[in-house]
């Protein structure tokens, strides 16, 4: 597995990582605890460091299952992990005093000393950046937290962050179908010198072709609600991923590699998903995959900006976004 050096820190990470947010319950569909332990430790073997959880997914059953992963193999792995969601991810709490709360219970949950990157999830629109991130600077001098990161921030707000502390990675959902980030956001991190974490890399798995009809997903499968899954959406996607495919065995890769590829060209790193030991060694291969200046024009000419159907939300979390 290749690195890649986060920010202006010290610290390199996989330049693929594994995100784990589908290894909880009431999100992708059924879960086992067992088999995804075993995937993250296969992970660590492939040399996938960058290991991504949440103290809101599962609302909390994410960190303490990376927590018992981990256990007696700390130094293989680059923990990121993030607060500011509520329950169930309908509120955003970004208040200083919450921050000192959070760090607590996520290194509990961990069963660790410090988290290495930390991000604030969503920016708290009722929280100066500069209070919020005053507060994880705090988190940093204390010992808790190795670097700082956001999500889903907007460009403004990236700068006042960083010229409160420096901001070593700002991850961003990024995929072929997901780039609308390119034009203002983009050239602000790297001006900055941020690391760019790209996360759904694959479109919450639409682009794997492992989906084909919206009854593949599972009743409790949260891309139900999302705007890309429903309605005539699913199918006029579906045509975009098999145009993909059509490149991808002219690569002689899967359609997903194909897209991880593209987005380490762009200079992501992107933490795919994945509860399978299968899926994982898929994705961690596209490490591998080399393309050509020609390779990128073919793919974004099937996959131009803004050519998925539907938004990667709905209204309400679209609202969440780019603060």
């Amino acid at each position: 597995m290749k690195t890649r050096r986060l920010g202006h820190s010290d610290l390199d990470v996989s330049a693929i990582g594994l995100g784990l947010m589908g290894m909880s319950p009431n999100i992708y569909g059924a879960t086992n605890d067992e088999e995804s332990i075993k995937t993250i430790h296969r992970a660590m073997e492939l040399g996938v460091t960058l290991l991504d959880t949440a103290d809101s997914y599962g609302n909390g059953h994410n960190e303490e299952l990376l927590g018992k992963a981990l256990a007696g193999r700390r130094e293989q792995a680059i923990v990121a992990s993030k607060f500011a969601f509520g329950h169930n991810f309908e509120s955003i709490n970004g208040h200083p005093d919450y921050v000192k709360k959070a760090i607590d219970a996520s290194l509990k949950r961990l069963g660790i000393n410090h988290i290495d990157l930390y991000y604030q999830h969503r920016v708290d629109p009722n929280v100066p950046i500069e209070e919020t991130v005053g507060a994880m600077s705090d988190l940093v001098k204390a010992g808790k937290v190795r670097y700082l990161g956001l999500s889903e921030a907007g460009s403004a707000t990236i700068r006042r962050a960083h010229a409160v502390h420096p901001i070593s990675a700002l991850q961003t959902e990024y995929s072929l179908w997901s780039r609308d980030i390119e034009d203002d956001i983009l050239p602000t991190i790297r001006e900055l010198d941020i690391t760019h974490v790209a996360y759904s890399p694959l479109s919450r798995g639409f682009i794997s072709g492992e989906l084909r009809t919206f009854e593949d997903l599972a009743p409790d499968d949260r891309r139900r609600i999302f705007p890309r899954f429903q309605g005539d959406n699913f199918q006029k996607n579906i045509d975009i991923v098999d145009k993909l495919q059509e490149i991808s065995r002219e690569k002689n890769c899967t359609v997903s590699q194909l897209a991880l590829a593209w987005t380490v060209a762009k200079g992501a790193v992107p933490i795919p998903g994945t509860k399978r030991i299968k899926f994982l060694e898929e994705n961690a291969a596209a490490i591998n995959i080399e393309l050509t200046e020609e390779d990128l024009a073919q793919i974004e000419k099937v996959s131009p900006k803004n050519v998925a159907h539907g938004t990667r939300y709905n209204d309400a979390s679209m609202s969440m976004i780019n603060l």
